[in-house]
């Protein structure tokens, strides 16, 4: 399959949905939010599925959806929890360019409301910053470009995806 996605990785309040949102618009591509894909196909709230499941349980469902996306022409926007999943992000590199938005461990705190909410899988005394520096070398490892989203403007982000791929 030629490579004709987009896939945005990066922590939680990186802005994957927002830039990716934009970015479709910007590059006539169709915008996939893989947290929403995973919620229609089980039918539940991310928050519920990990209570329901553990983290652990909430990870393997999403790495068998996250494996079995295969949108053309499209940008997906990943849940942080994505690079967890080996065959999900190889499934990824194979379909597409994967693209890190970085940003500063503070700057993620501050954007960042309630976890559990938010439906963030933590495991039982993880701290966000625990979180971020285990997943930082899974999103560059995964990458084949990082972007660094500190202090810039959301049309500066994507217009800098959309060099990337010209």
């Amino acid at each position: 399959m030629e490579k004709t996605c987009v896939i945005l990785i990066g922590m939680p309040g990186a802005g994957k949905s927002t830039v990716g949102v934009v970015l479709a618009k910007r590059l006539g591509m169709r915008f996939v939010d893989s947290d929403l894909v995973i919620q229609e196909r089980h039918g539940k709230l991310l928050h519920e599925l990990i209570e329901e499941n553990g983290a652990e349980g909430f990870l393997e469902i999403e790495n068998t959806v996250n494996s079995e996306l295969s949108p053309r022409n499209a940008v997906i926007a990943t849940g942080g929890s994505a690079v967890y999943g080996r065959e999900a992000m190889e499934h990824f590199s194979r379909i597409g360019r994967i693209v890190y938005l970085e940003l500063p461990y503070e700057e993620i705190e501050e954007r960042l409301g309630d976890l559990n909410a938010r439906g963030v899988p933590l495991k039982p005394g993880q701290s966000l910053r625990d979180l971020y520096e285990e997943r930082v070398p899974l999103y560059e490892r995964y990458a084949h470009h990082t972007i660094s989203c500190h202090g810039k403007a959301l049309r500066e982000i994507v217009a800098r995806i959309s060099g990337l791929l010209s």
